[in-house]
């Protein structure tokens, strides 16, 4: 009754059919219990197994009308679940193709993953990769090479140098350039070869070759006479203070402007292959000679690619710069011939000594093909050839900038033999930069 105290069995027998049902509802939350833990450890194990590898097709498609050749595919890991990648495959209509992954910043984290591939007229392929938190990266035949190495005075041999390395920062005042085996890195593929000058220059520098292969860890860039005789290629552009084949400098306003200044330089082979060579040069505290501008780091890196005779180059600022003006271009070669579109794409076709004329004994006079392509919008002016060079002032409103180089020589047995084919070559070549891939 309401206000009364019931009696005490009643309420005695409430009281344990309360502990009863309590017993019950335990025993039921513990087993509840387990069948929730037993369901997290399930999706703990879906999880491990998901993070254990990831697997998904990449869809290339060439809408040109013409095939193409060595298109390198470039994957950013960070678009692809955040997992630490330790190693991928990649294969094509069941077979694995070549493939390597790269740590660009040097945090011991793969960034980018990259595969080449040929592509038909109008074409599309389909590739499965897989990613791997475990293990180690796939070997492959290597399609590139890189080395620098500081010079050993104890072997007079110009191709039989042995202290490599992978990295040297210098201070403002100090020049590396006689520290340094062939005065830079040297970086090749199949087709051609490069070496970039560490100092004030930064000057690409040009080995041409005879046949297809890998040689300048045999040469190191100076092949000796019975290396010649055997067919081995060697230096084919003497570029002096010239901008060589596109090397990046200041512009005060009236004329091109050397990298003097720099508080420290650094030169580091951030890549070796398979597939691609990565160089980087770094400059920190660069007194651009833009007056009233403050001093500005860059990063200018250099890609080849297997199987391409051009490299890429990205030149990473510490801030946007559109404040600031550059300068770059290439050789005005001896007796060239010049090719302009007006709109970033310029190349040349001459011949001249690979060396100082003073030092041409023993050298031949070489003929090359030169070609840079810039962005249209990176244009600032093409200014007219004068005795050293093609110029072109260049601008960026953001802190990046991009553009490629490419060369030949004409004594490639696989190569361009004219003018005329070089030039034809140069449209095509910048027709596929503006028309890259698809990648999906």
């Amino acid at each position: 009754m309401p206000g009364k105290r019931p009696p005490f069995g009643l309420f005695s027998v409430t009281l344990w059919n309360q502990k009863a049902n309590y017993k019950t509802n335990k025993k039921f939350r513990y087993i509840e219990m387990k069948k929730e833990l037993v369901s997290l450890l399930l999706l703990a194990a879906v999880g491990q197994a998901a993070m254990a590898q990831k697997t998904f097709s990449v869809n290339v498609t060439n809408k040109a009308k013409t095939g193409r050749k060595a298109v390198p595919v470039v994957l950013q890991l960070k678009n692809y679940g955040g997992m630490k990648v330790r190693s991928a495959v990649v294969t094509c209509d069941g077979k694995e193709i070549p493939s390597q992954l790269d740590d660009l910043d040097g945090d011991g984290t793969f960034d980018e993953l990259c595969f080449m591939t040929d592509m038909d007229k109008k074409g599309r392929r389909t590739f499965s990769v897989e990613l791997l938190p475990t293990g180690k990266p796939r070997e492959y035949a290597p399609q590139v090479y890189a080395e620098m190495m500081m010079s050993n005075k104890k072997i007079k041999s110009s191709n039989k140098q042995d202290l490599y390395i992978s990295s040297l920062t210098v201070d403002n005042g100090t020049n590396p350039y006689w520290m340094l085996h062939h005065h830079g890195p040297a970086f090749e593929n199949d087709m051609v070869a490069y070496r970039i000058y560490f100092d004030h220059r930064q000057t690409v520098d040009t080995y041409g070759k005879y046949r297809k292969g890998l040689e300048i860890k045999d040469t190191q860039f100076y092949p000796d006479k019975d290396q010649k005789a055997a067919g081995y290629g060697d230096d084919v552009l003497w570029v002096g203070e010239t901008f060589g084949l596109g090397a990046l400098r200041g512009w005060n306003g009236t004329a091109p402007q050397m990298l003097k200044d720099v508080d420290h330089r650094t030169l580091r082979i951030v890549s070796r292959g398979p597939l691609r060579t990565i160089v980087e040069v770094i400059d920190e505290g660069w007194n651009t000679m833009n007056a009233g501008k403050e001093k500005i780091d860059m990063a200018a890196r250099y890609t080849l690619y297997a199987g391409r005779r051009d490299c890429f180059v990205d030149v990473k600022f510490n801030k946007a710069v559109p404040e600031y003006q550059f300068a770059t271009g290439i050789i005005n070669v001896k007796n060239s011939e010049e090719i302009s579109d007006k709109k970033g794409l310029r190349g040349c076709w001459g011949t001249d000594w690979p060396v100082s004329e003073k030092d041409s004994a023993g050298h031949k006079r070489e003929t090359v093909g030169l070609g840079i392509c810039i962005p249209a919008k990176n244009v600032v002016s093409e200014l007219p050839a004068n005795k050293d060079n093609y110029p072109f002032v260049i601008g960026n409103a953001t802190d990046e900038l991009h553009y490629n180089i490419t060369f030949g020589s004409d004594n490639e047995e696989f190569g361009y033999h004219s003018a005329k084919e070089w030039f034809e070559y140069l449209k095509e070549w910048k027709d596929e930069l503006n028309n890259p891939v698809i990648i999906e």
